[in-house]
């Protein structure tokens, strides 16, 4: 007479390929996530030091030297937003400067704006470590005079082999 259904065996041998499969796959999908927060880390970035960028080309200063297009129109202005190196005093200014000379006139509510909103960092999920342009690359500390350039405070290792402070 014969019965149908699995041997032993045969459950032991499918419960085995699984195992397999499934320890494979893990890491797979652990690599992938990792992947992914670096991807947006490095936009996040690359956004934030742009618009840092496009603010020291529109305000820049050197001390009470006013150099910058919207430095020259907005003076006022110009001194509250801008450190005397022509960078943003903070992150927050990068969400809009109220204009107080000509465009102000023309426009009722005239606000430059450079960021919609400070990105967070991915890695840590909270504030980014800032640096002043006086601060070497390696500072621990930010000085508090202006933004010259943002990391993550994260110290783990990166796909690429460098910590993510050091992007």
């Amino acid at each position: 007479m014969k019965e149908s259904g699995l041997t032993l065996i045969e459950l032991m041998v499918t419960i085995a390929i699984m195992g397999v499969l499934a320890s494979v796959a893990v890491p797979l999908s652990n690599v992938s996530g990792k992947r992914t927060r670096e991807l947006e880390l490095r936009e996040h970035l690359r956004t934030v030091r742009a618009a840092i960028d496009t603010f020291k080309s529109d305000w820049n200063r050197d001390g009470d030297t006013l150099l910058g297009a919207q430095c020259l129109k907005n003076k006022l202005t110009c001194k509250e937003v801008s450190g005397v190196s022509g960078y943003p005093k903070s992150l927050t200014v990068l969400l809009g400067v109220k204009l107080t000379g000509g465009e102000a006139a023309v426009a009722e509510n005239a606000t430059r704006r450079y960021l919609r909103k400070i990105p967070v960092d991915p890695m840590t999920v909270k504030e980014w470590k800032l640096r002043c342009y006086i601060d070497p690359a390696d500072a621990s500390t930010w000085c508090g005079e202006d933004v010259y350039d943002l990391a993550s405070f994260s110290t783990d290792v990166g796909l690429d082999g460098k910590t993510y402070r050091e992007w």
